[in-house]
């Protein structure tokens, strides 16, 4: 490799680098009075915004969303679904999809 191609190569490696590291840096410039904020801009809130509250848990149920016998009905249709979409997919897999039912 030629001295020109590898000092090139090393310029750009640090550029990329840099850039790299600056760009950690862009939500803090952002919020500086005099970049970047337009003048029509809604003034930013006073409150600390915070994070989401995820450890907050709703309270339970009294009632189960879906009794046990309904639900043992659905998943018997979703199979049943599954089995004849297997079928129209692929045939010669009719025999293994009615082997799994039985």
């Amino acid at each position: 490799m030629s001295a020109g191609l590898q000092s090139r190569a090393v310029a750009l490696g640090l550029l990329l680098a840099a850039g790299i590291a600056l760009s950690g840096c862009a939500s803090t410039v952002a919020e500086l009075p005099a970049v970047g904020t337009p003048a029509d801009a809604p003034p930013p809130s006073k409150e600390a915004s915070g994070y989401l509250p995820v450890h907050d848990m709703p309270p339970d149920r009294e009632a189960a969303v879906i009794p046990p016998n309904e639900r043992a009905k659905i998943e018997a249709e979703l199979i049943k679904a599954r089995d004849r979409q297997a079928v129209k997919d692929n045939p010669q897999n009719a025999n293994a999809s009615a082997k799994r039912s039985d």
